[in-house]
C-alpha cells in the first residue's frame, strides 16, 4: 500500500495543472500491457491440524508477470468505466522455513470507476477504484504437501488503481500505473478447510493506451 499512497499523491499533485481536455464522453481507449502481481509478503497462517500438520508458519504467495489488456469508455468528460483482464498469472505457494508446497493459477479481472485530471501538459494522472474478481485454477501440490489436494475458493474484494498516461501523439499514450486489491481466499487441502489466504497484492506495470 505504501507504493500505491506514493502514486497517488503523484496523481493529485499533477492535477493541480492548468485545465484541459483530455477524454471526452464517448470516448474509447484500449490498453496493451505487462503487469507484475505482487502479494503481499505475509499471507497469513494456516491451521492444518485436522491433516496433522499443526499450525503452519506464515504462507508465502510468489509474484508473477503476465500481459495485460484494458478497454475503458468515458462516461462523461475524463471520467471512465474501465475493465481489466489478463492471461492466467501463476503463482508459488510457500511456507516460510518449510518450502514451496504448491502453485496456483488466478484470472483478476477488475471494473474501476476513473477520474482522469485534465491539465495542460501531456502527462495526465488518474485515480480509480472498483471491484475485484479473482477466480484460483490448476491448483498442485508439491514438498510438504505433496499428494493432497489443494483448493483455493474464489474471491471478490475492493480495489484501487492510480497512474499516469504519457501523451505521444495525438490518441496515444504511454501508461504506468500501480493497483491494489483486496484478495482473500479460502484454503482446503483434502476438502479439509484450513484458512484463508491474505494475498491482497500490489499491480504494477506498463502498457501502451489508444484512444477512439
Amino acid at each position: 500500500m505504501k507504493r500505491t499512497s506514493v502514486l497517488l499523491l503523484a496523481a493529485l499533485s499533477a492535477s493541480l495543472a492548468l485545465p484541459a481536455a483530455a477524454q471526452s464522453k464517448g470516448d474509447w481507449t484500449l490498453g496493451i500491457g505487462v503487469h507484475n502481481v505482487d502479494p503481499k509478503s505475509n499471507n497469513g497462517r494456516l491451521d492444518a491440524s485436522a491433516l496433522e500438520l499443526g499450525v503452519l508458519p506464515p504462507t508465502e504467495v510468489g509474484g508473477s508477470v503476465r500481459p495485460t489488456i484494458t478497454a475503458e469508455y468515458f462516461v462523461r468528460d475524463n471520467l471512465g468505466i474501465e475493465v481489466l483482464a489478463a492471461l492466467p498469472f501463476h503463482h508459488d505457494i510457500d511456507i516460510r522455513g518449510v518450502g514451496k508446497v504448491g502453485s496456483t493459477k488466478q484470472l483478476p479481472p477488475v471494473v474501476s470507476l476513473q477520474y482522469h485530471f485534465a491539465n495542460a501538459s501531456k502527462v495526465t494522472p488518474f485515480v480509480g477504484i472498483g471491484l475485484n474478481y479473482t477466480t484460483f485454477f490448476s491448483e498442485d501440490t508439491t514438498g510438504a504437501l505433496a499428494g493432497t489436494r489443494l483448493k483455493l475458493d474464489d474471491s471478490w474484494g475492493l480495489a484501487a488503481h492510480a497512474g499516469l498516461d504519457i501523451a505521444i501523439g495525438e490518441r496515444g499514450a504511454l501508461r504506468v500505473d500501480a493497483r491494489w486489491a483486496d484478495i482473500d481466499a479460502d484454503v482446503s487441502v483434502n476438502g479439509v478447510d484450513i484458512g484463508t489466504a491474505n494475498i491482497d497484492p500490489l499491480v504494477y506495470g506498463l502498457a501502451w493506451v489508444m484512444k477512439f
